[in-house]
């Protein structure tokens, strides 16, 4: 019995992906290297921003009338906006928070859902109804919506839209480990560990929510993309980042009154929000793929 509950996850679970067959998916599945290279490519610009940036005060929010509503250039690659700041160094000075903002509200989400999730599905009964039932309370409100609610009760502001996110996005997650805990409480090494007497939490720490970590990656890694949308479309409404902040949500509403005359301001702030949403998206996928040992079978 011992024996079994050391190691329930090697003597029960598929084998974890070798370097090789991660290798293997990567250079036969080109959507996923793409993705792995554009979100490599966005953490790189978020930390060296300041760097690579050419106008990094103006990309912070330092105005310059003098060169206001200036069309693409060399001097000026994406051009600049109606206060003169330089568009690239906007957009590139905004990366870094973009990217903060989401991998914090993803982990937060999580660190709130998972645990809910297990004990719910781990221990079943009046305790799985209670905590599913308010799960489904938060769940009947569009994310979005009920983002828009939280951030108009707190304020307008980066981190109230931040946690207003992780209200709506952690019921995503309970419903999701709680489905997987219900499974793994039928196992037999779980089984083994309540027969010997291994305490509560140290089943649902170390057999529930380890083995749950898969899905909860996958989700994750696409959901960093999508809470980028989600915070962009905060703060176009003016409920996210407040002026002069370089977020990129901002910088679309700035440039809608003037899309026709000034098309560069909203296009290429979009475009970053664009292809970070398409990277998450690709290495979501390319995720699930690695990581379903039914594909290392074949």
């Amino acid at each position: 019995m011992a024996e079994i509950l050391t190691e329930p996850a090697t003597a029960l679970a598929e084998p974890p992906p070798t370097r090789q067959s991660l290798v293997r998916t990567l250079t036969r599945d080109r959507l996923a290297l793409v993705g792995l290279i554009l979100v490599v490519g966005l953490i790189v610009i978020a930390i060296l921003a300041p760097w690579l940036a050419p106008y990094p005060d103006q990309g912070r929010g330092a105005a310059n009338v003098v060169d206001a509503n200036l069309a693409p250039s060399l001097t000026h690659p994406f051009g600049t906006d109606d206060l003169g700041r330089d568009m690239l160094s906007r957009i590139l000075m905004g990366a870094r928070p973009a990217l903060l903002i989401s991998v914090s509200v993803v982990a937060a989400a999580a660190a709130i859902g998972v645990p809910l999730g297990a004990i719910a599905g781990y221990r079943g009964g009046w305790l799985d109804s209670v905590l599913m039932r308010v799960t489904e309370i938060f769940q009947s409100f569009p994310p979005l919506l009920l983002a828009m609610v939280v951030v108009a009760l707190l304020g307008p502001d980066l981190k109230n839209a931040a946690l207003a996110l992780v209200v709506s996005w952690w019921p995503w997650y309970a419903r999701l480990v709680r489905a997987e805990a219900k499974s793994l409480r039928e196992r037999p090494f779980v089984a083994a560990a309540e027969a010997i007497g291994v305490p509560t939490w140290t089943i649902l720490r170390r057999h529930i929510m380890k083995n749950s970590l898969t899905p909860v990656l996958v989700q994750a890694t696409v959901d960093v993309g999508t809470v980028v949308l989600a915070a962009g479309s905060l703060a176009f409404i003016g409920l996210g980042a407040q002026p002069p902040a370089p977020d990129w949500g901002l910088m679309v509403a700035e440039g809608r009154s003037q899309i026709f005359t000034s098309w560069w301001v909203s296009t290429f702030a979009g475009l970053a929000i664009f292809v970070t949403v398409l990277a998450f998206n690709l290495l979501g996928d390319s995720l699930r793929d690695i990581l379903d040992p039914r594909r290392h079978s074949r």
